[in-house]
């Protein structure tokens, strides 16, 4: 316990707790335009690890982070589109296809990993920046404005996606669409323009999610790397009520959950190292036990739409 009083093992879980939340905001905040507009997309995880892969071995093999990153917006983009194509062109039932496209992105990333890369290899990924002036603040500037640019985004994205969805016409319309798509359409919203920009939206921030772990927090691939993640995120959705800053509050809490097992086996805390990895997971059940019936979701969630019907 003596430890976990020091300073530098205090700013130390604090700055993972922030740093560990960065791919839950991406992809967070990217399912929450998804379901905002009505669809539910399971398949987070699969294109978590499909950008995680592509921008790893593009930094793999040509040593550009800022390169990886843009192979992994195209990925998660592309992957957004495809779970489009199959929830909303061909109206199937969103669930079941989420773990279609999750059980895809898994297995074709732990293929191409296997074919083209093998072994576990290091990369150079992003590096902390840490920000002029800011960084220097004693205690808050190691937690705070030291970190990667993807984290710095991860943390901006928040205010930016609360402006976009309550104070745009573009929100206002992923909004009307989520909760009476009939309505939206008789006012000249298009509801399956509007769901497959929230789709292809949401599979750029997943991308954006798996490459901030494999370029920027790890720097290294490795099968199944999210480990769930992409799950986690759906959940934090429901438990921050598809408000952003509310899934802020839960991305925090998970992570600082991380933080904190992950510091308990580093200081050699007596606790069973399998108990300690299982913290988030059980959080997770807690949560969503908690979160059932506190916020009510968009009406038309995981509901097809169909013009004239």
């Amino acid at each position: 316990m003596q430890d976990f009083l020091d300073w530098t093992v205090v700013i130390g879980i604090l700055s993972s707790g922030i740093r560990l939340a960065t791919p839950y905001l991406y992809a967070a905040i990217g399912e929450t335009f998804g379901q905002r507009s009505g669809v539910l997309n399971l398949g987070v995880d699969g294109i978590m690890l499909l950008a995680a892969f592509s921008s790893y071995f593009t930094v793999l093999t040509l040593g550009s982070p800022w390169l990886g990153l843009l192979v992994a917006i195209l990925v998660g983009g592309l992957m957004g589109i495809a779970m489009g194509f199959i929830s909303i062109t061909l109206q199937a039932e969103q669930g079941i296809s989420g773990i279609g496209v999750y059980l895809f992105g898994l297995g074709l990333s732990d293929l191409l990993f296997q074919k083209f890369v093998g072994t576990a290899k290091a990369i150079s990924g992003f590096k902390e920046f840490p920000i002029p002036l800011l960084s220097k603040i004693p205690f808050f500037g190691d937690i705070f404005f030291s970190q990667s640019v993807l984290v710095y985004g991860a943390y901006l994205l928040i205010p930016l996606a609360w402006f976009i969805l309550n104070k745009t016409t573009f929100g206002l319309n992923i909004r009307a669409v989520g909760e009476n798509p009939e309505a939206a359409d008789s006012l000249g919203v298009s509801v399956q323009k509007t769901r497959y920009l929230t789709l292809t939206l949401g599979g750029i921030l997943a991308g954006i999610a798996g490459a901030s772990l494999s370029i920027a927090l790890l720097n290294v691939f490795q099968q199944n790397l999210t480990n769930g993640m992409g799950f986690i995120a759906v959940a934090l959705v429901y438990f921050g009520g598809w408000r952003p800053f509310y899934v802020l509050l839960g991305s925090l809490i998970f992570s600082f959950v991380n933080a904190l097992q992950v510091w308990m086996q580093v200081l050699g805390v007596p606790i069973p190292s399998d108990i300690a990895v299982m913290m988030p997971y059980v959080l997770t059940i807690v949560v969503l036990i908690f979160s059932a019936g506190r916020v009510r979701p968009p009406a038309a969630l995981t509901k097809t739409y169909e013009r004239g019907s």
